[in-house]
């Protein structure tokens, strides 16, 4: 059985409508600060297209209108479920923005739970991309995540290990300063703009940062805008692999 639902929610920007538009409807734009890799068709009826460690999943623009509104579908699968997306796009005085952003469609059986991490996950994402248009204004970020299931552990032992492997208290808070080395890669040095429950979000002069920590899995969903990218992903995944393996 399906059933409803409706996310609405409302964001005040420091960008110009141009520039949140570039962050919303374009592929290089989402990457910056959303979820996997992204591709974008300039049109309506074109295909917006997400993949995540390998799982595409695409959807049909339905709205283009640069500058103002730019809406997505998903097909309507065999058990009647589907998502949609729509961003709404109003410029203010002294070149900010308000976002206004109605996710929407029908859920399974499980749609309570599914509903619940959608409504906590869409503050984040939108302090993501505040952070994303105040800090690294014209710049496009290339995507890493890393995935490691975790059975048996906890949300609240996951987010411990993560904040040890940052260096942090368990649980983190905002305001701490995060440090990290992954083998290959320059150290993270940054501090966390985000922590709760479920997530752990650190912003370094090159990137975004978020450690995830869901029942029986940790991810991590990372925004990098610096010049040495090439091997982030093997490095990242390393070094969450290596430290979950710990007792």
């Amino acid at each position: 059985m399906t059933h409803p639902f409706e996310i609405e929610l409302e964001t005040l920007l420091p960008a110009s409508p141009e520039e949140v538009w570039e962050a919303i409807a374009t592929g290089p734009g989402i990457d910056s600060w959303f979820m996997g890799r992204n591709e974008v068709e300039p049109r309506e009826g074109g295909v917006a297209a997400m993949d995540t460690g390998g799982h595409r999943e695409e959807a049909v623009v339905t709205a283009y209108e640069p500058g103002r509104r730019f809406a997505s579908r998903t097909a309507t699968g065999d058990d009647g479920r589907f998502m949609a997306f729509e961003y709404l796009i109003e410029g203010r005085e002294g070149g900010s923005t308000v976002l206004r952003v109605v996710h929407s469609g029908l859920l399974g059986d499980d749609w309570q739970d599914e509903y619940d991490a959608l409504r906590r996950g869409w503050p984040f994402h939108l302090h993501t991309l505040r952070e994303y248009l105040s800090y690294f204004p014209g710049r496009t970020a290339v995507p890493v995540f890393a995935i490691v299931p975790s059975p048996g552990k906890t949300p609240r032992e996951l987010g411990a290990a993560l904040a040890h492997g940052l260096s942090l208290t368990a649980p983190a808070s905002a305001g701490e300063r995060a440090y990290a080395r992954p083998t290959g890669l320059a150290p993270l040095d940054g501090d966390v703009v985000w922590a709760d429950d479920e997530r752990i979000g650190v912003r370094t002069t090159d990137g975004i940062y978020t450690f995830h920590h869901g029942s029986g899995v940790a991810l991590m969903f990372h925004h990098l805008f610096g010049p040495d990218t090439d091997g982030a992903e093997s490095a990242w995944q390393r070094w969450l692999s290596d430290l979950l393996a710990r007792p």
